[in-house]
């Protein structure tokens, strides 16, 4: 089973817009330096509502390529069409992806039931393991905990990312899911408190900026080092807040952009991080160490 800090990684641009591959690949090196466990490619960090179809597989194709075994590589392939999660899925397993990360179909608005047959449809498709990932706060859509569980049954539905941020419902979910079925926390400021409950990881923003830091909070809250992961989360607490201070991924485009990782492309209708969170942004990643 796949733990700790998995990375969902930005999707670097030029100026233009148009993808910046070398850089993705350089921010692939980056991470496999500083500790991260794995990368998510072209999820909602990716920017994958703006990416077109060739796009969202020359993204998969340039991470698995790169990565060359070095680090797991999960593949977001979720859609609000069946049909074209599943062409996305079967693409990104021929790739050799770790496994592929799935979100509710949004927009439609399905039932539970809508939601279990489009996962189940997806999985009886194509070979390759799969998390599901909700996240009602985008998605208008939530896969609730009775669901999960159903489709926990299905043996390549090996996980779930919760963005949901509830805790209530993340202990619920833990206590009724298979031992291996892995639950990642997908809110990084609750993503310690996930994980000291029984939780596998977080699939994190706050990574793209400190990946060291977050793999190492990950690995204290595994070893049972309790005290020592709070230190350290600590220390990100400022970053798991203002990355947020606009729609992801304006905030961490732009940190890393300060950081000298990549430039400071975003697409339509995603905007450059505005004047106004430069200084509390800029704080909150000096007291995390990753910029003086």
């Amino acid at each position: 089973m796949l733990k700790g800090s998995l990375v969902a990684i930005v999707t670097p641009m030029f100026e233009d817009g148009s993808l910046d591959l070398d850089n993705l690949r350089s921010l692939v090196d980056f991470h496999i330096a500083s500790g991260t466990d794995g990368i998510v490619v072209v999820g909602t960090t990716g920017e994958s509502p703006t990416v077109d179809y060739d796009e969202h597989c020359l993204l998969i194709e340039a991470v698995s390529q790169h990565a060359a075994g070095r680090i797991p590589v999960i593949a977001g392939t979720g859609a609000n069409s069946t049909a074209e999660a599943i062409e996305l899925t079967r693409y990104a397993a021929k790739q050799g992806v770790h496994s592929c990360l799935l979100v509710t179909p949004y927009y439609n608005r399905p039932t539970q039931e809508g939601l279990y047959r489009h996962y189940r449809a997806v999985a009886e498709a194509v070979d390759v393991p799969q998390i599901l990932y909700n996240v009602p706060s985008r998605t208008a859509v939530d896969l609730a905990n009775d669901t999960v569980v159903r489709l926990s049954e299905i043996s390549n539905i090996i996980g779930v990312k919760d963005a949901t941020g509830s805790m209530e419902r993340c202990t619920d979910l833990l206590s009724r899911v298979p031992k291996d079925f892995a639950v990642y926390g997908g809110d990084d400021s609750s993503g310690l408190a996930v994980m000291l409950m029984g939780g596998h990881g977080v699939i994190s923003v706050t990574a793209n900026v400190a990946p060291a830091l977050m793999h190492q909070m990950c690995e204290q809250a595994f070893s049972g080092n309790v005290v020592n992961a709070v230190s350290i989360n600590g220390r990100l607490i400022g970053l798991h807040q203002k990355l947020f201070v606009e729609a992801n991924p304006i905030p961490v485009k732009w940190a890393l952009k300060e950081m000298g990782l990549i430039r400071e492309g975003i697409r339509l209708p995603l905007t450059l991080l505005s004047d106004t969170h430069h200084v509390t942004l800029r704080h909150a990643m000096q007291l995390a160490g990753v910029l003086q």
